[in-house]
């Protein structure tokens, strides 16, 4: 008899593999071989990866339809199983999965707004911490500015996008009313969660290689001359009050 790790990854392959043969010992009552059986098994495993992914991605759904998204779904856990016992790390590669579906190619901006609600998701999951309040940065040294660095809330996320992905977001999550949307403008999203909500705002100009600048431990100086470099409209007193306002700061520390 083969080891038991054997027999487990046998049936755990052939349980996401619809091509794959009943494993062995997989039997009716007087020994016959179950291909129903485990069939019926097999469909009720990958529905329930699917209704898992689903209920993560609830604007991507409204967006392509039901039948669409569950044909997606499908397709993603025979593709890319689950590789973690924790079924919050499930669907965390859907929307580079997305980006790779044929059938999705007419809908460019669909990735990022999927990537848009992973973040979501990882942020309301996230550690967590008080934010700075927007006096703290008064109480300081108006000379000593430029060589502190700002640490940035645990639930921080950043999604870079040329579509309108905040805006397409936010017309599927709610009840706000469906209006003409401009695909010409690109929007950066930060997602954090400064208390029990989860905020999601449209990034400034320069702002995310501003966020990822402060993120990677450079100064606010570095930070904002990096950000000056990828877009001359950069404001940064602009910015600072801005991530202050979304409580997306943790700690203030000298260099």
């Amino acid at each position: 008899m083969p080891p038991l790790s054997e027999v487990q990854a046998e049936f755990a392959a052939a349980l996401l593999d619809p091509a794959a043969p009943v494993p062995a010992g997989i039997v009716a009552p007087g020994g016959r071989p179950a291909p129903r059986r485990f069939a019926v098994y097999r469909n009720n495993v990958i529905s329930a990866l699917a209704n898992a992914v689903a209920s993560s991605f609830p604007a991507v759904r409204r967006i392509v339809g039901d039948d669409f998204f569950r044909a997606m779904a499908w397709a993603y856990v025979l593709a890319e199983p689950p590789t973690s016992p924790v079924l919050l790390d499930h669907g965390a590669t859907f929307p580079d999965f997305i980006a790779r579906f044929p059938p999705a190619g007419s809908l460019p901006y669909l990735p990022d707004v999927a990537r848009i609600e992973r973040r979501w998701r990882e942020s309301y999951h996230a550690e967590d911490a008080e934010p700075l309040p927007p006096t703290a940065l008064s109480e300081l040294a108006e000379a000593a500015l430029p060589g502190l660095i700002f640490e940035l809330h645990p639930s921080l996320r950043l999604v870079r996008s040329p579509w309108p992905a905040v805006t397409v977001w936010r017309m599927n999550v709610s009840d706000v009313p469906m209006t003409p949307v401009d695909f010409t403008v690109a929007e950066d999203a930060l997602i954090v969660r400064p208390g029990a909500e989860v905020e999601v705002r449209i990034v400034p100009p320069g702002g995310a290689a501003f966020v990822t600048a402060l993120a990677a431990g450079d100064t606010l100086l570095a930070a904002a001359e990096t950000a000056q470099a990828a877009d001359q409209r950069f404001d940064l007193a602009g910015n600072i009050a801005g991530l202050f306002a979304a409580g997306a700061l943790r700690r203030i520390c000298r260099a």
